[in-house]
């Protein structure tokens, strides 16, 4: 019995058409990388989004509660315009410092997929050896 025999070395067609199996391969599983990517990222910030929107409705509901009750309370010493401006301005104060740290979780949100990024750019180095 006889075997046909085989080409030891493949065609450059062959490798061609390899490689361009192999990048549209690669370029599939970057694009998913980066969607996975993206998606985490946009889970940390639909979160501290949450956080803000939390936090801006508890402090609404207590500012508003507080300001009450210390306005009132303050009315027995002096007008109730002055009190209620005095306690306003200490929610500001509250307010502002809630923000700082909603703004600082937001800035924590890396917007580019990192990871897919690099490895882009190991594809692009894998790429450029081959021609070679």
């Amino acid at each position: 019995m006889s075997h046909p025999a085989q080409d030891p070395e493949p065609s450059l067609g062959k490798l061609v058409g390899e490689i361009g199996e192999d990048l549209s391969t690669l370029l599939r599983q970057e694009v998913e990388l980066a969607k996975a990517e993206i998606r985490e990222e946009a889970g940390k910030a639909g979160r501290a989004a949450g956080l803000l929107g939390g936090a801006g409705f508890a402090g609404y509901m207590a500012a508003l509660l507080a300001t009450l009750a210390v306005m009132f309370g303050l009315g027995a010493w002096m007008s109730l315009g002055w009190a209620a401006l005095i306690v306003a301005a200490v929610w500001g104060v509250v307010a502002a410092v809630l923000f700082a740290k909603g703004r600082e979780r937001i800035r924590e949100v890396d917007p580019v997929p990192q990871q897919t990024v690099e490895t882009l750019k190991e594809d692009v180095r894998w790429a450029r050896a081959q021609k070679r």
